[in-house]
């Protein structure tokens, strides 16, 4: 690294394309932040294009008294049965975080996916040219569905990713075992990155950046690790792909592994030097078919300096895996945005068509319902 350049670039392409006249790309080093920080502060530069006065407004946050993984504990009257349930819970909470930690700690050091087109095709794809493709998705389609089947937005985009994935893989693979389209033994693991703090709010933002003054506003990196796992299978019902992301999410719910990883992370800093835990994040990197994530951006138009944006679509490079997913929410659109290895994955513009056309049969078949 050179350490007499920054650790960001701004690139200006001045020519219209078809979704807009001209495109800013921002180039940002890993160190300066995680994602949720560095779209957080890009979103507090901007402001909302229907009162350029104000920042722009984000979807309402999850109404929760608790952590998502705790339980509310019922009343004295609620009777014992109630109770007991109560303390089974963290019960399982711990299990199901004692199962995580040692799946990710296998993974670290030798627990390898199985070979499917996704997975890097050799060693040192983290050097390789990276393709970066992209696909606007319907947010409200994704809420009907989310609606219909009782689930949170989250669960429909990791069910449309394994609808997607199993349409691209079966395709790739001229797989025609119906047997093996539906037993769901063809597993993916992802790498998950979770963000573990309170975000502070854009006000906080903006007034961080405009005042010397310290606030309670933090940026930087606070991310914990997650092994997220996708299924490739071929069903009837699209919905099943729901059903599954949904079972998959409350499984991960349940359990403190993003908190693990991030605390035992900082302590093998502390105790055994940055190299070591490089070392560990890189197995785990490698022995994972690919990474995901989500996040969220404004609910209503935003823009930056006068300049109406038309999209966001974030990614990452520079970790060995040969294909990244990302969405990102901006007003009533999702944006899918795929990093892949240009070698490997040639046809991209397919694997996007694959994600598209799965939200609409998993669309269709919510409204049937």
């Amino acid at each position: 690294m050179d350490h007499s350049r920054p650790l960001w670039e701004f690139h200006v392409l001045d020519f219209p394309t078809s979704e807009a006249t001209a495109t800013v790309a921002i180039r940002m080093h890993h160190s300066l932040g995680d994602g949720v920080s560095l779209l957080s502060l890009l979103i507090a530069c901007t402001r909302s294009a229907a009162d350029p006065a104000r920042l722009p407004e984000l979807p309402p946050a999850p109404r929760r008294a608790s952590p998502v993984y705790a339980r509310q504990r019922p009343p004295l009257s609620a009777g014992l049965v109630a109770f007991a349930l109560w303390l089974w819970s963290y019960v399982l909470l711990a299990w199901h975080t004692l199962v995580d930690v040692a799946c990710f700690v296998a993974t670290a050091w030798f627990l390898r996916d199985q070979r499917t087109p996704f997975m890097a095709a050799s060693e040192g794809v983290e050097f390789r040219r990276k393709r970066f493709v992209h696909r606007t998705l319907s947010l409200d389609d994704v809420k009907f569905v989310k609606n219909a089947m009782k689930c949170t937005v989250n669960d429909v985009l990791i069910g449309v990713t394994n609808a997607g994935l199993s349409r691209y893989y079966f395709r790739k693979t001229s797989d025609t075992n119906n047997e093996r389209k539906k037993s769901q033994n063809i597993r993916v693991r992802s790498a998950l990155l979770v963000n573990i703090r309170r975000t502070p709010g854009l006000h906080a933002l903006a007034e961080m950046m405009d005042s010397i003054k310290n606030n309670r506003a933090k940026w930087g990196n606070l991310i914990g690790y997650m092994i997220l796992p996708f299924h490739i299978a071929m069903h009837d019902d699209p919905l099943e792909y729901i059903r599954q992301g949904k079972r998959t999410a409350q499984r991960k719910k349940a359990s403190l592994e993003a908190v693990f990883t991030y605390w035992s992370g900082n302590l093998i800093v502390k105790l055994f030097g940055m190299k070591a835990a490089a070392a560990l994040c890189y197995g785990m990197f490698t022995n994972t078919t690919m990474s995901f994530s989500s996040m969220v951006g404004p609910a209503e138009k935003v823009e930056f300096y006068g300049h109406p944006i038309v999209y966001i679509a974030p990614s990452v490079y520079g970790h060995p895996h040969a294909l990244t997913i990302h969405y990102q929410s901006y007003t009533n659109s999702i944006k899918l945005v795929l990093a892949v290895d240009d070698a490997q994955f040639p046809d991209s513009h397919q694997l996007l068509d694959d994600f598209a056309e799965s939200l609409r049969l998993i669309r269709q078949a919510a409204s049937t319902r």
